[in-house]
């Protein structure tokens, strides 16, 4: 990962800030140039301004903290929050291309490749003590990406960490622009008359479903976020922390078919956003070097005008 940062006053930018920023100034052009297809299209880009300020105020208290504790606090905050909302933030631009949802394209073709529909099929061994584990997989994904994060930072250091945070950065947007290039409803919002078995659980179930009512919209299904960022937190683990890796291997192969079981998504999101998972890991240090480039350009060019004024 790249130690080079951007400097604005007294706040340096890192590579994974440009990433938030970057990604905050696409959505929001995105929808002017379609508010047509946009609903409310400038709330959405009022909001994506407050929470670029919010961000850039994480981002400076989070720099000038004393206590190693609190700066880590500060970062996860900012990073983590800010990942969520780009996601939220999406919604609203699903159908500016296509003007429809185009779940059938998926469903035909899982009914050619299997001769069936996999999140039907799997009703077949739908129990609570499965769907309670599956549910459990899907829903401590969310503790688990500031855990390792952790772990990372305080055994590793902060380079690590901030790689770990770009990469899955990188993942979570790219998924975010296959919902504008590929918007499919999902499986609830399409076939949910087809289920005939329910998916009762316990502690775990009743959290999942709270995140499928509170946290979740129609859409937002390929690639499969949760099946992508795993991918990455599973390879970070491997690479930076093995007993972590080991731990979280049960959890991460169970959240994939979590995916399909617990009807968020179907088969076929899983398997492109594990695809995308491995695409962000090529493509990301492509970026990070485009990052390195850019700074030594602006900043070379700003410091060169700085000595000709003095």
């Amino acid at each position: 990962m790249t130690e080079k940062t951007f400097l604005v006053g007294k706040l340096r930018l890192q590579a994974t800030d440009g990433l938030i920023l970057l990604a905050l100034a696409l959505f929001s052009v995105l929808a002017i140039v379609f508010l047509a297809r946009v609903e409310n299209w400038w709330m959405l880009v009022a909001k994506n301004i407050g929470v670029t300020f919010l961000y850039l105020s994480f981002a400076y208290f989070s720099q000038r903290a004393s206590r190693k504790l609190l700066r880590f606090l500060l970062r996860v905050a900012a990073v983590t929050l800010a990942y969520a909302y780009l996601f939220g933030a999406v919604d609203k631009l699903q159908l500016i291309l296509h003007g429809q949802w185009l779940d059938e394209y998926v469903l035909d073709a899982e009914q050619y490749v299997f001769g069936l529909q996999p999140t039907l099929w799997l009703q077949h061994f739908t129990t609570p003590a499965l769907t309670e584990w599956l549910m459990f997989s899907y829903v401590i994904y969310l503790p688990m990406y500031p855990l390792l994060c952790g772990i990372i930072y305080y055994l590793r250091g902060e380079l690590p960490m901030e790689e770990y945070f770009f990469t899955l950065g990188f993942t979570n947007i790219l998924c975010d622009i296959g919902f504008i290039l590929f918007p499919v409803a999902g499986p609830i919002s399409t076939i949910g008359h087809l289920y005939t078995v329910p998916l009762d659980g316990y502690v775990f179930t009743y959290l999942g479903e709270i995140m499928r009512s509170h946290l979740h919209y129609i859409g937002g299904t390929i690639p499969s976020p949760h099946a992508a960022a795993a991918t990455i937190m599973w390879i970070m683990a491997y690479r930076y922390h093995r007993p972590s890796f080991y731990i979280i291997t049960p959890i991460v192969l169970s959240l994939y078919v979590s995916t399909f079981y617990c009807r968020y998504h179907y088969l076929t999101d899983a398997i492109v956003g594990v695809a995308v998972a491995f695409l962000a890991l090529k493509l990301a240090p492509m970026a990070v070097k485009a990052w390195d480039w850019l700074v030594e350009r602006t900043q070379g060019k700003i410091s060169f005008a700085a000595k000709r004024s003095e």
